[in-house]
């Protein structure tokens, strides 16, 4: 589907972060590209990912711990890693429901990770996130000629190439290097 035929643009909240209603259409696989840490209290992680629009990511805290428990605490290690985010209707806001985004899978794990986290005072619940697979070398020798070609041609930048590769599976760090050197280098 092109960009203009896409009508989830049409549903775009105002606001400076991703937010549950900008994944209404359905989840969305993110690229790390950089993380800044704030003094704000509530939300002191902002996750910037290719093709945010400028809009980054600040995971709660359940989702910050989760993110830690499988990663760990070093911000570099976390470029370039990836997670799907999907909206959970049920999450709360005191007792309304307002939806709100999790993380269904992530990259750089070899297993499933389940952790019991606190979710709200004097509660703990099971998360579990699975792995999300690397994109397939033998698709990725098939389809990057044509990536190539259309990222030449303008039709389409790098950072979409990676956004849509990650419905399949996340490019690696040497896929994108390809990727980079071909368009750079003319080849």
């Amino acid at each position: 589907m092109n960009n203009e035929d896409d009508l989830s643009r049409t549903i775009d909240p105002n606001s400076d972060q991703l937010n549950a209603d900008d994944l209404v259409a359905g989840s969305m696989v993110i690229r790390i590209r950089d993380i800044k840490l704030t003094d704000g209290r509530d939300r002191p992680m902002w996750i910037y990912f290719y093709g945010d629009k400028n809009k980054p990511y600040k995971p709660n805290i359940t989702m910050r711990k989760l993110l830690i428990h499988a990663w760990g605490i070093n911000r570099p290690e976390w470029i370039g890693r990836s997670m799907e985010l999907y909206n959970d209707p049920e999450t709360k806001f005191g007792n309304q429901k307002v939806g709100g985004i999790k993380i269904s899978r992530i990259s750089h794990i070899t297993k499933d990770i389940r952790a019991m986290l606190q979710t709200t005072r004097g509660k703990r619940s099971e998360f579990v996130v699975g792995r999300l697979p690397s994109y397939p070398d033998a698709d990725f020798a098939e389809k990057s000629p044509q990536w190539i070609a259309a990222i030449k041609a303008e039709k389409i930048t790098l950072e979409e190439v990676i956004q849509k590769a990650s419905v399949t599976g996340v490019l690696t760090r040497e896929q994108i290097e390809i990727l980079k050197g071909a368009v750079n280098n003319g080849n």
